[in-house]
């Protein structure tokens, strides 16, 4: 008898969980990743294109790369700190500046979202939504922050000595070639924060989908 109860709780079980899966149409799949993907673009940019984005957040925050982070330390001890810290600053404000330049272009990204795409991001890990916004975004959004973080670099008179102690290490095998321009280094380094707290968004959405109080979001990723 008792055998029986399982067996029957059992089936009962899979229909549920075979209703669920027939309830997750591909509809609702486009609306909730569209969702996620707004909510994930709207709060990356939200809080890092601001005064201190960059700056203040010890997860984004963009020091000097390797064997220059170890020259300025040599620089302060020789009461040069204040230029050191002004290039940092610079290189972070850069970054707080270009950001909200992404917002348009992740937005028209998610409109243009594919059923196809859609259902492979829900079947995704924890950062399947970053990922395709990094794969579709990453190059465009580079050439547009580049000329605004070049505009807020050459206000620093370090950026270009920097850029020449960089190319003269990169030389030596000291500095990646793509960490040898101030510029593009920031660029690079802006785009990898806008990523991770888009990905840290699609972590708290995928980990709590009933606390977004969304209901297309609990739907699909409650699923």
């Amino acid at each position: 008898m008792q055998r029986r109860s399982l067996m029957i709780a059992g089936l009962a079980g899979l229909s549920a969980a075979t209703g669920a899966h027939a309830a997750l149409n591909e509809t609702d799949a486009a609306s909730g990743i569209r969702v996620a993907l707004e909510r994930g673009a709207e709060a990356a940019v939200k809080g890092l294109g601001r005064t201190d984005g960059f700056l203040g957040n010890p997860k984004v925050r963009i020091p000097l790369p390797g064997y220059l982070e170890d020259a300025a330390k040599l620089m302060r001890t020789l009461g040069q700190g204040k230029r050191v810290d002004e290039l940092v600053t610079a290189m972070n404000r850069a970054a707080e500046a270009a950001v909200p330049e992404a917002r348009t272009l992740l937005v028209n990204t998610v409109k243009q979202i594919s059923v196809e795409d859609a259902l492979r991001i829900v079947k995704g890990g924890d950062t399947a939504v970053t990922d395709f916004f990094a794969r579709k975004t990453r190059t465009p959004l580079g050439e547009k922050f580049l000329p605004i973080v070049t505009q807020a670099t050459e206000r620093v008179s370090l950026a270009d000595k920097y850029n020449r102690v960089a190319g003269k290490a990169q030389g030596l095998g000291l500095v990646k070639p793509e960490d040898a321009n101030v510029q593009q280094y920031v660029t690079r380094k802006a785009l990898d924060g806008l990523y991770l707290m888009i990905a840290e968004e699609e972590k708290k959405i995928r980990a709590d989908p009933v606390g977004t109080g969304s209901a297309i979001l609990k739907k699909v990723f409650g699923f």
